[in-house]
């Protein structure tokens, strides 16, 4: 287990998660279509080539999954009690097929629970980057996490 208890953290940390992953069209295609999302722009490439971005865009539900995923080891793997929401979600840049992303992680708030003294509520504000550098979602993620025993 690898991720933290809720006083193991600090508000301003920040972690880059070192698990990388370039998007693949099944990627793309899985996700769109797991969804019953008949969006063209994500699914038929002549379509998306008369487009102002002239190849397919990634679903935004799969880079935001993704930059999620890539947070959990290191963040609350093995102690989340439960997500207790996701906000602001921004998708900035679009995602293309062979895109890498990356995620960064910072702790924007920590507070008790009022109605789980074997927890504590912690705010991430999470991002994921292309491998330009580029920003291309961010949000903030609200979890309840356990405390050491």
């Amino acid at each position: 287990m690898s991720g933290r208890h809720f006083e193991d953290w600090a508000i301003g940390e920040t972690i880059a998660h070192p698990v990388h992953r370039t998007v693949t069209e099944t990627d793309n295609l899985l996700l769109t279509t797991l969804t019953l999302n008949p969006q063209p722009l994500h699914l038929d490439a002549d379509y998306a080539a008369g487009t102002e971005f002239g190849q397919i865009v990634v679903n935004g539900l799969f880079t935001f999954s993704l930059m999620i995923g890539l947070s959990v080891a290191e963040t609350t793997l093995g102690t989340l009690v439960a997500n207790l929401g996701y906000d602001a979600v921004k998708m900035p840049k679009p995602v293309f097929i062979g895109d890498t992303l990356r995620a960064e992680t910072e702790v924007a708030e920590l507070r008790d629970s009022r109605s789980r003294p074997n927890a504590g509520i912690v705010t991430f504000a999470h991002r994921a980057l292309n491998q330009r550098g580029e920003v291309v979602c961010t949000c903030t993620r609200t979890a309840l996490v356990a405390r050491r025993a």
